[in-house]
C-alpha cells in the first residue's frame, strides 16, 4: 500500500488515543482548553468532516455512475482501480483528523450520552474506510485484473455497460464464477461504503442541531 499505510495506520492510534487518553495530549476532561486551541480543532473538525462527507456523496452517488455510463468497461475499471485507493485513504484521514479534534474537544469520560454516540459514529465511518482500503479494494482489484484478463480473451469489455460480459458468461462457466465472486466482493466494499456515508449523515444531523442560523 505504499507510504500511506503508515499514515493512516498513525492517524487511527493517534484518534483512539485522543479519545480515550485525552490527558496525554493536553486536553482536561472538566474543558479547560484554551479559546484559540478550541477554535482551530472546531475548524480542523468541521474542514474533515466536510471534506469526507462531500468526497463520500460524490464518488458514491455521482461520479461513479457517470464515468460507468460513459466509459468503455476495462477502462472505468481501470481508473476506478487508481482512484479508489486514493478516495479511501483522502476519506479516512479525514474521519480521523475529525475523530481525533472531536474526541480531543469531547473527552470521553466527561461527554455525554449524545457526545459518545458521535464519536461512536466518526469511529464507524474510520473503520469502514479502513476496512475497505486495506482488505475489500486489493481484493475488488485482483479480480478485476483477472476477469479483464478472461473477457480480453473473448473479445469483450470495450463496450460500455454490461451487456457483453453478460451474453459471454452464460456459454462460459469461468467468467461466470468470476463475475459472481466479483460481486460478493464489490458488494461487501459498496455495503462497508454506504455504512460510511451513513454514519457521517448522522454526525451531519448532531451538526445541524449545534448551528444558530
Amino acid at each position: 500500500m505504499g507510504w500511506y499505510t503508515s499514515f493512516i495506520a498513525a492517524l487511527a492510534f493517534l484518534a483512539v488515543g485522543v479519545i480515550f487518553s485525552p490527558e496525554t495530549f493536553g486536553s482536561l476532561s472538566n474543558g479547560e482548553n484554551s479559546e484559540k486551541l478550541s477554535i482551530f480543532l472546531k475548524l480542523a473538525h468541521l474542514l474533515s468532516f466536510a471534506t469526507a462527507w462531500g468526497a463520500a456523496l460524490w464518488a458514491t452517488f455521482i461520479g461513479g455512475i457517470i464515468m460507468f455510463k460513459n466509459l468503455p468497461r476495462h477502462q472505468f475499471g481501470n481508473l476506478q482501480s487508481k482512484m479508489f485507493p486514493a478516495y479511501f485513504t483522502l476519506v479516512g484521514s479525514c474521519c480521523a483528523i475529525s475523530l481525533s479534534a472531536f474526541g480531543y474537544l469531547h473527552p470521553w469520560k466527561s461527554s455525554s450520552t449524545v457526545d459518545k454516540y458521535q464519536l461512536g459514529f466518526l469511529l464507524s465511518a474510520f473503520a469502514f474506510n479502513l476496512t475497505n482500503l486495506f482488505v475489500f479494494t486489493p481484493m475488488t482489484i485482483n479480480m478485476m485484473k483477472q476477469r479483464h484478463k478472461v473477457e480480453r480473451e473473448n473479445n469483450i469489455g470495450d463496450e460500455v455497460g454490461w451487456s457483453k460480459n453478460r451474453e459471454k458468461a452464460k456459454t462460459i462457466p469461468k467468467l461466470a464464477a468470476m463475475n459472481k465472486k466479483f460481486g460478493m466482493i464489490h458488494g461487501l466494499s459498496s455495503l462497508a461504503n454506504i455504512l460510511s456515508f451513513g454514519s457521517l449523515a448522522m454526525h451531519s444531523w448532531y451538526l445541524a442541531g449545534k448551528l444558530n442560523l
